[in-house]
């Protein structure tokens, strides 16, 4: 981990999801009930429901809502680490194992950046249940591609 702050402008405890391109109300942040919590020098956290939102069929945690939830946070990171005005943070790849089930309350996912990168940013992110006990890692690149001009 970095021993400065990685932040562009204002660390993401200060940005609402509706600032943050890509995660205006109404889409899947919003859908799955993710909320930021706080924040570090190089790190960010954020929670969301087990509840039918985000469960499976069989009554858990869905491993779909698990992956939204580590690139939601790989993502706001990343677009809080750069220029917004010049450049645009999009997900390249992103991997999970799931570890252990849940089937409600919350998860809390926490992201730590591991490479901040020209052109890829690339983060771990663990998720545990409401006990701490594991329930998801996750590695996720972030490319920084070039702002497509207005059309």
């Amino acid at each position: 981990m970095t021993a400065k702050p990685i932040w562009f402008a204002a660390p993401p405890t200060e940005l609402s999801v509706e600032q943050v391109p890509g995660l205006a109300a109404g889409g899947l942040v919003d859908s799955l009930g993710i909320e930021l919590l706080e924040c570090g020098d190089d790190w960010l956290a954020a929670r969301m429901p087990v509840d039918a939102r985000t469960r499976q069929p069989f009554g858990l945690l869905h491993g779909g809502a698990s992956v939204a939830l580590a690139e939601t946070l790989a993502s706001i990171g990343s677009a809080a680490a750069i220029d917004l005005s010049a450049k645009a943070a999009v997900g390249l790849e992103i991997n999970a194992n799931h570890l252990r089930a849940v089937r409600e309350g919350w998860v809390i996912g926490r992201a730590g950046v591991l490479h901040l990168g020209r052109t890829t940013h690339v983060w771990d992110i663990r998720i545990a249940d409401e006990a701490g006990r594991a329930v998801c890692v996750s590695r996720c690149t972030v490319a920084i591609v070039d702002r497509a001009p207005p059309r």
